[in-house]
């Protein structure tokens, strides 16, 4: 894998959010659409977790997102940034924070 430059991770803007609702995309087994509150705004984001987390299993989460991500459409679906997940032998773990950090706060 390549290696960037400070400047250039400096320039991903990782936010706080708040998922408000989650609903699985039909016709796939691991996409989720998300309403998400990034402080500023609400988001759509999508994400391929479904199999690892409910739908409603994730309302009310803090997560992390790619906040200053161009938006992409997938499977007819817009999505306004990405949510961030380590990968475990092809399982997504989402670092979920603690109620206590504002949705909107900066991740460094």
């Amino acid at each position: 894998m390549g290696q960037i430059t400070f400047d250039e991770f400096r320039r991903m803007d990782l936010r706080v959010a708040q998922v408000l609702k989650a609903e699985r995309v039909g016709g796939t087994q691991k996409l989720v659409k998300l309403e998400v509150d990034i402080g500023t705004e609400k988001r759509q984001v999508v994400a391929g977790v479904a199999e690892a987390y409910p739908p409603e299993t994730l309302v009310g989460k803090r997560i992390i997102v790619v906040a200053n991500l161009r938006p992409a459409r997938i499977r007819g679906v817009e999505s306004q940034g990405m949510l961030l997940a380590a990968d475990l032998e092809g399982t997504p773990i989402i670092p979920f924070l603690g109620e206590d950090v504002p949705a909107g706060t900066k991740v460094r």
